[in-house]
């Protein structure tokens, strides 16, 4: 049989009993014929209560420090598995992520990766081992240091390592059953979906669904590898996210996807507008080259048509709140180049969005998004499309009415209470 590469995230190795479930999980893989890989993340709170501690050590702490903190959380956890595992009767190797061959960028804090080569896993493989490697974490091509991939990162560590293997499936573990229309915590009627696609699922993840990092998906897509999220707090069946995703797993194919594959949000974004920029050529590139200087990932860009008296306009843009500073920082250096007359920042909004592949082919969809809206008296700051999704930042308040209306007037509303939050703070 071939390789199956597993994820666990925090909540899945809360405490040691945690850790010991986990451990029978992957054992049971092992004894049907399969050879296993695991990335951990860190137990529980550990990565927050790191930050906190190093908050509390300096104000402004240097990346590369910051790394070499955060990454310790993993490395705990992959040795206590491989104790537990070890403790059942099988031999397990654990790596940190530069010894896994995870090769990154230099970026501090969200390092991309740009190869994997798993000589030591595959090696550990043919010795009979099964391997755990610690996730959110790499190794830099040109300084050599260690870096971090960024919050949920140890998804993407899971399904760069199934590439690289050429694995048969990746298995993502959390502390739900699978993808939902819409985040259980919200939205307690939210339905499980059997199967979802690469590229619902894509903006799913980019429009706030926490249950799996954008680059793991662009990973999964790239390379094909069908991710089975799932948790690990239950047998059930989870969510296949594939190219084509059948209703009950990879087996099955339908012929139609539903219209909807659910309701999205995001309360991590800020909004920054730039008032009165001169209306020429140009302008618009020495503001968002300066924000691209800063490596700042701008989401929605709105710019107001110029008034004809002062041929003057305004671009409202939205960012990771964790960026507003650095961005504002940014800009008000370029404010005598560029002309405009000030910034305004507001870090009370949230985004709502509507994702379903079906879209495409059914009109009427954003009429009866906004009607939604309306009827939850939920009033619309901004507005940004794609093929498959509708986007609103609305007042952070709003934020809950919006996703429920919207959910409910989808008919995504299962029948009765189905989705179950097995465990974790949500810090």
């Amino acid at each position: 049989m071939g390789i199956v590469v597993q994820k666990y995230g925090g909540s899945s190795l809360a405490d040691a009993d945690a850790i010991k479930r986990v451990a029978r999980r992957i054992v049971d893989v092992k004894k049907s014929g399969h050879d296993v890989v695991v990335a951990v993340s860190a137990m529980g709170d550990t990565t927050d209560d790191l930050l906190d501690l190093a908050n509390g050590v300096s104000p402004l702490p240097p990346a590369r420090e910051m790394d070499m903190l955060l990454t310790a959380g993993e490395r705990i956890s992959m040795a206590l598995v491989a104790m537990a595992i070890s403790d059942l009767g099988y031999t397990a190797r654990s790596f940190t992520g530069s010894q896994a061959g995870v090769i990154t960028d230099s970026v501090h804090g969200k390092a991309k990766i740009i190869d994997v080569t798993p000589g030591r896993i595959t090696q550990a493989i043919g010795e009979g081992h099964i391997v755990i490697v610690a996730g959110f974490q790499g190794v830099s091509a040109d300084t050599k240091e260690i870096t971090t991939l960024g919050r949920g990162g140890t998804d993407t560590t899971a399904v760069a390592l199934a590439a690289a293997l050429e694995a048969d499936v990746c298995e993502i573990y959390t502390d739900v059953d699978g993808v939902f229309t819409a985040d259980p915590r919200i939205v307690p009627t939210a339905r499980k979906l059997a199967g979802v696609s690469y590229e619902e699922m894509l903006e799913l993840a980019a429009c706030g669904s926490k249950i799996l990092h954008l680059r793991c998906v662009e990973y999964g897509r790239r390379y094909g590898i069908p991710i089975h999220v799932r948790s690990s707090f239950s047998q059930l069946q989870g969510t296949w996210v594939m190219s084509d995703p059948g209703l009950d797993g990879p087996e099955e194919e339908t012929m139609e996807q539903p219209i909807i594959a659910g309701v999205a949000h995001d309360v991590s974004e800020a909004k920054i507008t730039v008032v009165g920029v001169p209306d020429k050529v140009g302008e618009a590139a020495r503001i968002f080259e300066a924000l691209a200087d800063a490596q700042i990932n701008l989401d929605m860009i709105v710019q107001n048509i110029s008034a004809a008296a002062t041929s003057l306009t305004d671009i409202s843009f939205t960012l990771p709140r964790t960026d507003g500073q650095t961005a504002m920082t940014a800009l008000a250096r370029i404010q005598a180049e560029v002309g405009y007359d000030k910034l305004l920042y507001d870090d009370k909004i949230g985004k709502v969005s509507l994702i379903g592949a079906g879209m495409r082919s059914h009109p009427g969809i954003t009429s009866k998004f906004f009607g939604a809206l309306a009827s939850a008296g939920v009033n619309i700051g901004m507005i940004s499309t794609s093929e498959i999704r509708i986007s609103v930042i609305v007042d952070e308040s709003s934020v809950g009415d919006a996703v429920r209306a919207t959910h409910t007037a989808f008919d995504l509303d299962a029948d009765e209470v189905e989705a179950v939050v097995y465990g974790g703070t949500g810090r």
